[in-house]
């Protein structure tokens, strides 16, 4: 019926029911149909049948001005929900961690607004597991595992960890040259990752160390700055270190080890429908990511 009520409004509102057929691009038949049947459904006549003028009944009248500004409400929401959803211009709110944003992915979100001067990009960067539902964000990017069965995701690549010194402090103590004379050394620990789940190469035998660190941070950049000031060994993200390991400022120890990959993920609402804005984005980052292997 409350299509039927909408339809009546559309009908007051083009003075007319042919205006309105023309207008709604439906057979003038149906409109007449529609009309008759939420009239029978009220058990009252709504607009006086006349070819040479329009006009409504009293009781025409009161439900016109008791739902017609109700209708014209749920249409203006439902042709804003609809330019949200559909439109490349707008608000953009995406989650994402500072690391893997403000190093590896600066470039792309550069791009990015370049390439998308109407979206207005809000960019929540926070090492820190947020609340993404609490948030109210278009998306977010995360790494690690992600177990909340309520937000749909999608797998944007792999970033590899290794183990790495400066040159300098490898000049000052002996390289290892196996895991457990990592013992000997300083250690450049980045929380939550506090065990270092190492895997080899060679062999695929994976070992857990338990490492003690001699510097423990939350920063993987401010990490990175320590190992480059040969502060010690650090395990760090491939993608954070790529440059420095081109520039010799850091070396990969115990190649033939590695760090446990570390999976990107995007998640967005599992109830709500994804706009286009933040679909263009995925896309983007996906392309992004396979284009530099991450």
């Amino acid at each position: 019926m409350l299509d039927d009520i909408a339809l009546f409004i559309h009908i007051v509102q083009k003075q007319g029911l042919a205006p309105t057929a023309k207008a709604l691009d439906i057979p003038a038949a149906t409109v007449t149909r529609r009309l008759q049947k939420l009239e029978n459904t009220l058990r009252c006549q709504l607009i006086h049948r006349s070819a040479r003028n329009f006009s409504l009944t009293p009781e025409g009248e009161v439900y016109f001005r008791a739902y017609s500004h109700l209708v014209d409400q749920f249409e203006q929401t439902k042709r804003q929900l609809h330019d949200d959803m559909h439109g490349m211009s707008g608000a953009l709110k995406v989650m994402a961690p500072v690391n893997l944003t403000s190093g590896f992915m600066r470039p792309m979100w550069s791009d990015f607004i370049r390439n998308h001067p109407h979206i207005q990009l809000e960019l929540s960067l926070s090492n820190q597991l947020e609340d993404y539902l609490a948030s109210k964000a278009d998306l977010a990017i995360r790494v690690g595992p992600q177990p909340d069965s309520n937000l749909y995701q999608k797998h944007l690549g792999v970033i590899k960890t290794l183990l790495v010194a400066a040159p300098r402090y490898l000049q000052q103590n002996n390289p290892p040259t196996m895991i457990d004379e990592l013992n000997n050394h300083r250690l450049i620990g980045t929380k939550p990752i506090m065990n270092w789940e190492l895997s080899s190469e060679a062999t695929d035998q994976v070992i857990t160390y338990h490492p003690s660190f001699s510097t423990l941070v939350n920063d993987v950049n401010l990490a990175t700055q320590f190992a480059c000031e040969g502060l010690g060994i650090s395990l760090l993200p491939e993608t954070e270190i790529r440059d420095l390991l081109n520039s010799g400022r850091l070396i990969h120890i115990l190649p033939k080890w590695r760090g446990r990959n570390r999976d990107v993920i995007a998640v967005w609402h599992g109830g709500k429908l994804m706009n286009v804005r933040a679909k263009r984005l995925l896309d983007f980052i996906v392309n992004y990511m396979q284009q530099h292997k991450a």
